[in-house]
């Protein structure tokens, strides 16, 4: 049970930390920001899954926000995002 306990921890103390430094998606290059590069991602075979993965690539890079510039695939989906700070 304590195993448990310390698990659920990790898990909500890793969600949180996610979710404060996550990326923010944007339609176009956000006003006074900076390119700071592009990511790019494959596997899931749905736009969300992908749309998910761009994200998490765009955090680690340290991005404030990110701009999906190609999305494809059918069963595979695969693309690719400009990143800004």
């Amino acid at each position: 049970m304590k195993n448990l306990t310390k698990a659920f921890a990790v898990i909500a103390l890793t969600t949180a930390s996610f979710a404060t430094f996550a990326a923010t998606e944007v339609n176009a290059a956000p006003t006074g920001a900076q390119s700071i590069g592009v990511v790019s991602a494959t596997g899931g075979n749905d736009l969300t899954s992908l749309e998910n993965k761009l994200a998490a690539k765009a955090a680690q890079q340290g991005a404030s926000s990110y701009r999906i510039i190609s999305a494809g695939g059918d069963n595979h989906m695969y693309g690719t995002a400009e990143i800004y700070k």
